[in-house]
């Protein structure tokens, strides 16, 4: 049985070893509530007060897992070892990156590139849309534009060197 209904619970915030990233386990089974046992795309709402989109994931552990990036713990005012109440449902929307005019253009102009940035998940092509679209100078994202390329053509995601 699949599920659009939200879920309620309350979880300790848990520090993956040795990292600065953290998340919460998911208290139900998976399967039995969505009908998989694998990734399944949700919205977060942590505390009543910051929204998220990502996914529930078995991360090798015995339960699926919700991970709580540093921005939302900072949002959140907490830290590993806290509580946080988290409400959940399974996101069926369609996740679309915007790509700005600019960054289009460039794809267009190196067709290789852009098969790659297309195939690459929305988190990632996400991600670097905002490291491209957060630069305050024009040199600097004119700069990112051409590192953007470099490392498409490398065939590297965007937090590899």
């Amino acid at each position: 049985m699949t599920t659009t209904q939200r879920i309620s619970f309350t979880e300790t915030i848990i520090q993956v070893e040795g990292m600065n990233a953290a998340y919460v386990e998911f208290p139900f089974n998976v399967e039995e509530l969505f009908g998989t046992r694998g990734q399944v795309k949700i919205k977060a709402l942590f505390d009543n007060q910051v929204e998220y989109r990502g996914s529930l994931a078995n991360m090798g552990r015995n339960c699926h897992t919700l991970g709580l990036t540093q921005e939302i713990r900072s949002k959140l005012g907490k830290s590993f070892g806290d509580l946080v109440e988290v409400e959940l449902e399974r996101d069926l929307d369609v996740r679309e990156v915007v790509i700005p005019e600019d960054v289009q253009a460039l794809l267009n102009e190196n067709a290789e590139e852009k098969a790659y940035f297309e195939k690459l998940s929305y988190t990632h092509r996400k991600e670097y849309i905002n490291w491209i679209t957060s630069a305050k100078k024009e040199e600097t994202r004119a700069n990112r534009l051409v590192s953007f390329i470099e490392k498409l053509q490398q065939k590297k995601k965007p937090d590899q060197k």
